[in-house]
């Protein structure tokens, strides 16, 4: 058998430096079924998974090489000889990994001279294909903490370690000091969550493309959309046209996480609340929501509608929404502080006596986000972000209110676009109109 040709210790260096069909070759076996490891004990932490062609990127090597030159200039500022990265946002955001948690740790070490991801055994050779500018090592699950060792063998002697406190919860904190006694820990995660607000030319260019995207699929709800048709129809349609059209522009990506949120009625109070199998009513107010995901990048397209008319009072709320969305709109340029622009659409809410139905702030970031896991929270359009706007952030202006139900023009308004700030303003990306003179849908 593989344990008695070779020693645990032994067994765990061949497979760093071979593939699997290289450790059947030199022990003879030749087939996976004859692969097998009798007891747990004798397995390797860690293995080598390599296998296939890399995949190309949706990033040229330039940009992925600026932003490890860029957080390699931030580790020397803090003085910090290896970060840890364990969030999909920011391995995704140095690597093009875009993980699956399933309860499994993933991770992402840089030191001064190398970069590797960290994966589990269940994703075999994906990590390595898909992480195109990073080295890959896979841990085995048959003895507890495997990725914590992975994490010691990656850092090495360096001991000014940064850590994501923003993900990293008490118990892996607890492991990592353990894994690494002699280190000294900081925080890399709001540095890095700074670096990421300000972006590329070529991120710009991936959003843009979603926020075309997003457009398309919003047309795809006005498609569907009839008397009787529940939520989740018009949804997999909105759904499915995105998809292919990610397809079309991105044949190398991987399609993954896209999604339509569509609300009928009551459903409409709040900003993510989930399809339904509810059928859709004439004269309901309706939510379209759209997201696309281009390998881990966030874009949205968020509209009220009606079908068929809306009354007198749904008209005068939604027209108010309206007023904040175009006056944020205009808001948003540098060297405006976000708590600026909250501030004074707050004051045009007061003016209809709408500021009490408003739940969230008016806007955030895009990149490398998405509802399951993470956003840039320092570019969020609310009272208590002083963050000054630069040129090359992305921020959406997205202003909601939800009347209560009972109430007269009872429902969630919510109108969502992005905008790209320049030197001198912004250029809204989003083209699909909003209003009711658009979207009362006949």
């Amino acid at each position: 058998m593989l344990a008695k040709a070779f020693s645990r210790r032994s067994l765990t260096k061949c497979f760093k430096k071979t593939n699997l069909k290289c450790i059947r070759t030199l022990t003879g076996l030749k087939t996976p079924s004859q692969c097998v490891i009798q007891t747990p004990k004798d397995m390797p932490n860690l293995i080598d998974c390599r296998q296939g062609e890399r995949t190309p990127g949706l990033f040229t090597s330039e940009e992925m090489d600026s932003r490890l030159s860029t957080l390699r200039n931030k580790m020397s500022e803090m003085g910090m000889d290896a970060v840890v990265f364990t969030s999909y946002h920011n391995i995704n955001y140095y690597s093009q990994f875009l993980y699956c948690y399933f309860g499994r740790p993933y991770g992402l070490v840089v030191t001064k001279d190398n970069i590797s991801t960290i994966s589990a055994g269940i994703d075999y050779g994906q990590p390595w294909r898909r992480g195109n500018n990073a080295e890959s090592v896979t841990y085995t699950d048959w003895e507890r903490d495997n990725f914590f060792k992975a994490v010691k063998e990656l850092v090495g002697n360096n001991q000014n370690v940064g850590l994501e406190y923003d993900h990293c919860h008490l118990q892996y904190f607890e492991k990592f000091q353990k894994a690494l006694p002699e280190a000294k820990f900081a925080d890399i995660g709001l540095p890095t969550m700074k670096l990421r607000m300000v972006k590329s030319p070529e991120e710009i260019a991936v959003i843009r493309n979603g926020a075309r995207i997003a457009d398309l699929g919003g047309y795809a709800v006005r498609e569907a959309l009839e008397e009787g048709v529940p939520e989740h129809e018009v949804a997999l349609h909105s759904t499915r046209t995105m998809i292919r059209e990610i397809a079309n522009t991105y044949p190398q990506t991987d399609i993954m996480d896209t999604w339509t949120w569509f609300q009928s009625g009551i459903n409409t109070d709040g900003a993510h609340n989930p399809v339904t199998t509810r059928k859709v009513n004439s004269g309901d107010i309706l939510s379209l929501n759209c997201f696309p995901m281009i390998q881990g990048y966030y874009t949205a397209l968020e509209r009220t509608l009606f079908l068929n008319h809306a009354s007198d009072a749904h008209i005068k709320v939604w027209e108010a929404n309206v007023e904040v969305h175009e006056r944020g709109l205009e808001l948003i340029k540098p060297g405006v502080k976000c708590s600026e622009i909250a501030h004074e659409l707050n004051e045009i809410f007061k003016k209809h006596d709408l500021l009490k139905y408003r739940t969230f702030g008016y806007g955030h970031s895009f990149g490398s986000l998405c509802h399951y896991y993470g956003r840039e929270a320092g570019l969020e359009l609310r009272e208590d972000i002083e963050t000054v706007i630069e040129p090359n952030m992305v921020i959406s202006m997205e202003p909601m209110v939800t009347i209560p139900e009972g109430l007269p023009g009872a429902g969630g308004y919510r109108e969502h676009d992005i905008t790209v700030v320049t030197e001198e303003g912004n250029e809204n990306i989003t083209k699909y109109p909003y209003g009711p003179e658009h979207n009362i849908i006949k």
